[in-house]
């Protein structure tokens, strides 16, 4: 199986979480959605749509789920054996990487009016809601590409409807080595769902380290220029200064002290 890789890391996140805004996570910005979608478009393998139910595509709800129109009804369909992040959960709110999932199905989707549908064993589940595996009209498995792509986990494994829990474990497998999408930050996916607390303390580890990155980066520039002028002057110039940009160095300091240490005097302007 052809395996379609997130190539924008660090990540995507369209707005994943107020709380860590200036993580990214492996999806940014819904340009990199559209970039991913045509790639998996273009790659993704094709499965013979013929011996599927085809059904009115009504609108996406989210990641792994969808409506469509059941003998007359507007019904909701929820993914087999998958789960995304949510986007707007009455108790769990919106989790990272829900609105990529979403954004994610959604373009996948976009421009068909009808989906493909195979159901397992039994249609629905204790909601009522129908329950089966969906297929874009090209034969592309939806929920093979949200795993693939680090956008779901395999779960909710509940008998009869197991057709192709070892499958889809194996596109997960691949995810997670890779560590892209919702395996990019430990911890966060669970076998309970998703640990928004860890995702964000992992925000807050990487910022503080970034922002440490960039402290020791601007401590060590090195950008004061020592020039010896035509009558052996030792001069050294500041950034900003009106002659900086012009300036040949013989020799470049990292502080005023080592400059003046060296012999080198300010320039005059």
């Amino acid at each position: 199986m052809k395996r379609i890789l997130w190539l924008f890391l660090p990540v995507l996140i369209l707005s994943a979480c107020t709380e860590q805004t200036d993580f990214n996570t492996d999806v940014n910005d819904i340009e990199n959605i559209n970039s991913l979608v045509s790639s998996v478009k273009e790659n993704a393998d094709k499965y013979d749509i013929s011996k599927f139910e085809e059904y009115k595509l009504d609108s996406v709800i989210d990641g792994d789920t969808i409506r469509i129109i059941y003998n007359g009804n507007s019904e909701k369909v929820r993914f087999l054996l998958i789960d995304t992040p949510e986007t707007n959960h009455e108790t769990l709110g919106e989790q990272p990487y829900g609105p990529e999932a979403k954004e994610f199905t959604k373009q996948l989707l976009a421009g068909q009016d009808k989906v493909y549908l195979e159901f397992d064993v039994s249609y629905r589940d204790k909601y009522q809601r129908l329950l089966a595996y969906i297929y874009t009209q090209d034969g592309i498995s939806v929920q093979e590409q949200l795993l693939e792509n680090g956008l779901a986990r395999v779960a909710y494994i509940y008998d009869p409807n197991t057709k192709y829990v070892d499958r889809f474990k194996s596109i997960q497998e691949t995810a997670q080595q890779s560590a892209i999408g919702i395996w990019s930050v430990e911890d966060y996916v669970t076998n309970r769902g998703y640990d928004k607390e860890a995702f964000n303390a992992a925000a807050g580890m990487r910022n503080a380290e970034q922002q440490e990155d960039k402290t020791t980066a601007d401590d060590n520039s090195c950008d004061i220029k020592g020039n010896i002028n035509r009558k052996g002057n030792k001069i050294y110039h500041m950034p900003g200064q009106l002659d900086y940009e012009n300036t040949v160095a013989e020799e470049m300091f990292c502080s005023v002290k080592e400059a003046e240490e060296a012999g080198f005097i300010p320039a005059s302007r």
